[in-house]
């Protein structure tokens, strides 16, 4: 964390600091710079300690949430070398570079490349690779020879590494000095009943998770996306024909992955990582599964004027992020007219859909509900099925309000349609009228007041939906309303 603080403030970089938070009405170091530290401060000391050893020490307020944001930042800077990157506290990093050194050469390389860009950037970092992350972690803090240890040989590695490298509580370091042990070799083979009754469970759960006989889990901060294709670049991307390149291959790839395996996308992000460390994505959806990699190039293709590659982008990743199974197509035997099976019409809607947004589209469905505003339903797909039949024994308006609107009416008792209404301060004279037409609400539903309907004509010719809610009971009880219009 003093690196950061470093970088945003040069002027910090030669001089000894620390950061402080309260602590019982004084002020105690949560960290030192590494200029401090030689100074002989340290982490947990008392800051009016700390200016007696080093007067001009300067001191900053500190949070115990800006560690853990910075090293989440880190870590999905990381993703340019690995999709599962994974933080461990207070001051750590894990990856899991399996199958990723290649694309650098080797795994020296691949490590040289990482230290030298976070070094470059201001940070103090020391970094090893091993089977596991117990010996990583053990070989990056005290190793001092080669930070890449050979497959199987992470138990020689760390024979001659002070007991405080398998990241024990400091009761059991300090058990460990007092008995004059003070290398890992010294106790690593002892007999695991004497190393538990002397130093708990811990001691044994360290030691196998460094040789490896016990598997240490990742959580990696960003969920890995079972389909998803990565590219990275030998040279940083800076035109949209890179782009393009490199979108087209990922396409490619990821729906032949997802075509073998019978499935289709329906949601995917493009994602683009500059050489600044900020990320470039966009997004889009289609309404039916698709392996179409064309179709898909054509709907990320209208997004790409929108990324802004700055000094270049160095890794593409793409990611589908929702896939559903691949129904297969029938075969044509003639071409007739266009249904809801036709791939054109799918793909027409998410081209529409990609320029005008998604909610711009909407399909209906019947829903088996009496009440016409819960009559229907948003389909969530073109694959959605009605669950009944659309109703065509009555007439119904083109244009149904979502909530009944209040209108005055001046009507005859007890059924006769109204001969004039008041909408939104217009009078309307009724020339013909239609009705009533009953409709009762479902009483498991709710209770509530049943519906009279009357379809109308006023003296302009144009059509509406009006109804009185219950029974009559008087000109200045009965409450009349505006439900649709037919034309």
């Amino acid at each position: 964390m003093t690196d950061y603080f470093a970088i945003r403030r040069p002027a910090l970089r030669n001089s000894p600091f620390v950061l402080a938070v309260p602590d019982h009405g004084r002020m105690r170091v949560t960290m030192a710079s590494q200029r401090a530290q030689a100074l002989g401060v340290h982490n947990g000391m008392v800051v009016a300690d700390a200016r007696v050893l080093v007067p001009s020490i300067e001191v900053l307020d500190d949070k115990p949430e800006w560690a853990a944001r910075l090293l989440r930042a880190l870590a999905l800077w990381c993703a340019r070398y690995t999709p599962v990157a994974a933080i461990d506290e207070p001051d750590s990093l894990v990856l899991d570079v399996t199958g990723c050194t290649h694309l650098w050469g080797d795994e020296q390389t691949y490590l040289n490349e990482i230290v030298t860009r976070l070094t470059t950037s201001g940070y103090h970092v020391q970094g090893a690779m091993a089977d596991t992350i117990g010996a990583a972690w053990a070989i990056a803090r005290y190793g001092r020879h080669t930070p890449i240890i050979e497959t199987g040989h992470q138990k020689s590695a760390i024979l001659s590494l002070p007991p405080a490298a398998l990241r024990l509580q400091p009761v059991i370091l300090e058990r460990l000095l007092k008995l004059g042990l003070h290398q890992i070799g010294q106790f690593i083979d002892m007999p695991s009943g004497a190393l538990r009754r002397r130093f708990g469970n811990e001691m044994l759960l360290r030691i196998n998770q460094a040789v490896g006989t016990i598997d240490e889990p990742i959580l990696p901060v960003e969920p890995l996306e079972p389909y998803h294709e990565r590219l990275p670049c030998l040279d940083p991307i800076c035109t949209a024909g890179g782009i393009e390149i490199a979108l087209t291959r990922l396409l490619d790839a990821l729906c032949m992955r997802l075509r073998n395996e019978g499935k289709g996308l329906r949601t995917a992000i493009f994602k683009c990582y500059r050489l600044d460390g900020k990320m470039e994505q966009m997004a889009i959806g289609t309404n039916r599964p698709s392996v179409n990699a064309k179709h898909l190039f054509k709907l990320f293709a209208e997004k790409i004027p929108g990324i802004e590659p700055d000094l270049g982008i160095e890794l593409f990743i793409l990611e589908a992020s929702g896939v559903d199974a691949l129904l297969p197509g029938q075969a044509r035997i003639w071409s007739g007219s266009c249904t809801l099976e036709d791939s054109g019409l799918a793909e027409l809607l998410d081209r529409v859909a990609n320029k005008v947004g998604k909610d711009a589209i909407r399909r209906y469905l019947p829903a088996e509900h009496y009440w016409p505003e819960r009559s229907v339903t948003v389909a969530a797909s073109l694959a959605d099925k009605p669950a009944t039949a659309w109703p065509d024994d009555r007439p119904r308006p083109i244009h149904i309000l979502a909530r009944p609107e209040p209108i005055e009416v001046t009507a005859p008792i007890p059924d006769y349609p109204p001969m004039l209404f008041r909408y939104k301060g217009k009078l309307h004279k009724v020339k013909k009228a239609d009705g009533p037409e009953r409709i009762e609400h479902e009483w498991w539903l709710e209770s509530s007041r049943h519906r009279d309907y009357y379809s109308v004509e006023d003296e302009d010719g144009a059509r509406y939906w009006l109804f009185r809610s219950g029974h009559y009971e008087g000109k200045t009880s009965s409450k009349w309303f505006l439900h649709g219009f037919f034309s």
